[in-house]
Parts: structure tokens; C-alpha cells; sequence
């Protein structure tokens, strides 16, 4: 039905304005169409909301929106919740699931290179284990592993340093360029902090990828940049990227280049609305629409957000790729809160 095999070989991050418009324009139409004829509920809500409309994600904990059949159904995603609160579920089927890695692949190999490097995942290995624990969570550390060789796991199942574990890590890899990756609160929480407070610093190489969580920070006033650097003082990482993702959205996320700056890429989109009118600002902040080109078993390709961000220009980041990049600021007053390590609590 979609020919995704030419879009993949794309340069994520190679295509100017004019040129992505056009392509984003063809495929969200023929999206829309594919997922108003195979969901109904879908087809509803365009009828009252107006073709293509930008679906808040909370729509995900009220509705089973699938565009496959139930035998078809491969895998539910469901995102991080709170005691309480009810989780988005997403339903993927075989070729979904296998089409998200390969364009997370792709857009992390953008900026880390394509070679797959030795992992140290901050976080346990117990995730992976805990039905319960098994959301969002366990998705971002399951996509990110592919991605990397020889993964371990820097936390055992209490969430303090597994010590050995990270020492035979460093030893086996003595040299090489590493990747680390975690999510936000959990590597400043039980990584940089732990470290910090046995007074120890590791000597890792690499890139450090992390995202979500920072809702908890920014309660504790940490900024960007201190995160980073109290990365740098605690294991040595000098290359430290955020991401922007949603499990709405898996697979299509947003990488923070060398200048800081958030960046969609040839599978993605995003813009600013105003949270009254919902109408798309041109300039200045709103509530972040995030555009995917990925999902097919489920109508999520373009999802209206919680949070607040702003636009900061396109085709002329000084890191020299192309699209749209923009800042996030947090979630907007009121909102509810969620999020992979956001919801993460100690027991």
C-alpha cells in the first residue's frame, strides 16, 4: 500500500523546505485516507474535526484506535503512567514495529555514526522483566539496544550501581567509543548523583543519548546544560544528546544536534499551535504538533501534544542540517503529567 523502501534511503536530515513539504503533503493525505477507510473511530473524528486533524494524545487512553484487525495486532505499546492513571495504548502490527526501528536506526546513526557501538544502558535490566514496568520505558531501552553491541546494564534490580557490571564494560571495551543511554531522571538520579555521592568518576568514551524526565529537573532547576555536565564530571562523556519522543509516536523522534537544537527529519515533522484556537503560529511559543509518516497500524501520524515549544528556524541550523528545528519548554500548566521516567517511582 506504501512504498516505504525509497523514503528509508533518505538523508534524514538532507531534504530543504519546498522539497519536504511536497513529500510530507502526498503521504499524510494518503495516510488520512488509509486510516479513516480502516478505523472508524478515526473516521468519526475527522468527520467532526476536520480532515487530517491533530488527535491529542490523551485520545490514546479513551479509545482503542487501531487500522488493523485484532489477529493483526503484533504488539501493544502503552505508555508510562502513574498509579491511577489510565496509559495510551498503541497497537502495532509486524511491518509497523520493524518500519519504527529502522527509522530510529537511521535517525540516530545521523548523529552517531553506522557503526554499532558497545551500549551501557542506564537503567536494570529488570524493565524488561516487570510486565508492569514494561511500557515506554522498556520500548526506549529495547529500540535503543538494537542500535548498539555487547549491551549492559549499568543498575541492578534495586536501581543502584551495578559497579561490576560498568568495570567489565570499561575493561572489554578499553579504547572504544561507547554509547550511553538512559532516561533523563534516571541517569541524574541514579547515575551521575550515586557517582557523585561515592565521591567516583568513570573514564567512558562516546555519546550519551537520553530523553524524558524532565519534568523532575526542572522542578529541581537543573538545567540542560548542567545535566551535561554533570555528565561530563561523572563518567567522562563529552557528547551528551537529548532526544524528544513520544510512545505515540515510537521511532520518530527528535534528536538535539551539536548547537542544541531540537531536529525533525525527513520521517517527522512539527509545529506550533495556539492552545486556544488551535490554529498553527508561524512565530513564537505554542503547544507542539508532531507529524510521523511511520504508523500505519494506527492513526497517529500527526498528534497534537501536551507540551509547550516554540519554532526556532529551518534549513539553517549552524550544524548544517536540514528541517525544522525548535526548543522544547515543558508540559503547559495544567496538563497532565506523564512520561517515561517521569512517572518513575522509587518502591
Amino acid at each position: 500500500m506504501f512504498d516505504y523502501t525509497e523514503l528509508l534511503e533518505q538523508d534524514p536530515f538532507g531534504l530543504p523546505h519546498d522539497e519536504k513539504a511536497a513529500l510530507h503533503a502526498g503521504w499524510l493525505a494518503s495516510l488520512t485516507a488509509h486510516h479513516r477507510e480502516a478505523c472508524l473511530s478515526y473516521d468519526r473524528l475527522c468527520a467532526v474535526l476536520g480532515d487530517t486533524p491533530a488527535l491529542p494524545v490523551r485520545l490514546f487512553k479513551e479509545y482503542d484506535l487501531k487500522s488493523i484487525p485484532d489477529d493483526e495486532v503484533a504488539k501493544t505499546m502503552t505508555s508510562s503512567g502513574t498509579t491511577g492513571q489510565r496509559v495510551s495504548k498503541i497497537y502495532l502490527d509486524r511491518e509497523t514495529s520493524a518500519r519504527q526501528t529502522r527509522v530510529l536506526a537511521k535517525t540516530v546513526s545521523a548523529f552517531t555514526g553506522k557503526g554499532r557501538m558497545p551500549m551501557l544502558v542506564i537503567d536494570s535490566k529488570a524493565v524488561l522483566k516487570n510486565r508492569n514496568m514494561f511500557s515506554a520505558r522498556g520500548a526506549g531501552i529495547l529500540g535503543f539496544s538494537l542500535l548498539g553491541r555487547d549491551v549492559t546494564y549499568a543498575l541492578d534490580e534495586n536501581m543502584d550501581l551495578d559497579l561490576e557490571a560498568i568495570y567489565a564494560f570499561m575493561e572489554r571495551h578499553q579504547g572504544d567509543q561507547a554509547m550511553l543511554f538512559g532516561f533523563t531522571f534516571m541517569i541524574w538520579q541514579h547515575f551521575c548523583r550515586a557517582l557523585k555521592d561515592k565521591g567516583m568518576a568513570l573514564d567512558l568514551h562516546g555519546t550519551m543519548i537520553h530523553g524524558g524526565g524532565w519534568k523532575k529537573l526542572a522542578d529541581q532547576n537543573i538545567s540542560n546544560e548542567e545535566f551535561k555536565q554533570a555528565v561530563r564530571e561523572t563518567c567522562g562523556i563529552e557528547r551528551v544528546c537529548n532526544y524528544y519522543g513520544m510512545v505515540e509516536q515510537t521511532g520518530s523522534i527528535f534528536m538535539e544536534c551539536e548547537c542544541g537544537h531540537l531536529h525533525a527529519s525527513v520521517f517527522n515533522d512539527v509545529a506550533m499551535v495556539d492552545p486556544f484556537t488551535f490554529d498553527e503560529v508561524s512565530r513564537g511559543r505554542g503547544l507542539i504538533k508532531c507529524t510521523s509518516l511511520v504508523p500505519t497500524s494506527y492513526p497517529g501520524h500527526v498528534l497534537l501534544t501536551e507540551d509547550e515549544g516554540e519554532v526556532l528556524g529551518e534549513d539553517d541550523c549552524p550544524c548544517g542540517r536540514k528541517g525544522k528545528y525548535f526548543a522544547v519548554y515543558g508540559r503547559l500548566q495544567g496538563a497532565e503529567i506523564r512520561g517515561c521516567s517521569d512517572t518513575y517511582e522509587r518502591k
